[in-house]
């Protein structure tokens, strides 16, 4: 019995508006409508639309994708919070791949990129209905800047923050 050839994972650095990340995009969009609705007063369209591509891109952002046999399964990205702040952005894994750890994946790859961009500190928010998000966060080691003693409801938007390393991090083989 011959087995079967291990499809390797590549995290792979693309533009914002890079025909790879439509399908995470448009799925990401499609769960917030689902969660939240007009929620916060919009659709998620709104959000996904705020801030323009570029915001994602080098030198003071960055957008990945994670891909397995080519195919995206998971992605992120950053943009300029402020001097030292990377604000985390767009975090998500295709419905049929979690509960592999995949995000925690591509939040360590984002944090290592930010620090190779001179980043000190990662800012982020997720939203109340969004309970796997909050748990991944506080397992990465983030800090949540809120009442975690509150009902998510009545917090709203959940604000993070996480010190980055100082120390030198090495390219994790993303192509560029």
């Amino acid at each position: 019995m011959t087995a079967s050839p291990v499809i390797a994972d590549e995290f792979r650095y693309v533009d914002a508006t890079d025909a790879l990340a439509r399908p995470l995009l448009a799925e990401l969009e499609l769960e917030y409508d689902s969660r939240y609705g007009d929620f916060f007063g919009e659709r998620a369209s709104a959000e996904l639309s705020r801030y323009p591509a570029e915001e994602f891109a080098a030198p003071h952002g960055a957008f990945v994708l994670l891909l397995r046999g080519g195919e995206p399964i998971a992605g992120g990205a950053f943009k300029r919070y402020d001097v030292r702040t990377a604000e985390l952005k767009r975090i998500w894994t295709s419905a049929a791949h979690r509960r592999e750890g995949l995000g925690r994946r591509v939040v360590a790859e984002l944090e290592s990129e930010a620090v190779r961009r001179g980043y000190t500190r990662i800012y982020l928010t997720t939203g109340p209905r969004q309970p796997e998000a909050k748990a991944l966060y506080l397992a990465a080691g983030y800090a949540p800047l809120y009442d975690p003693t509150l009902p998510a409801e009545e917090i709203g938007i959940h604000p993070f923050e996480k010190t980055l390393s100082f120390e030198k991090t090495p390219s994790t083989g993303g192509r560029r």
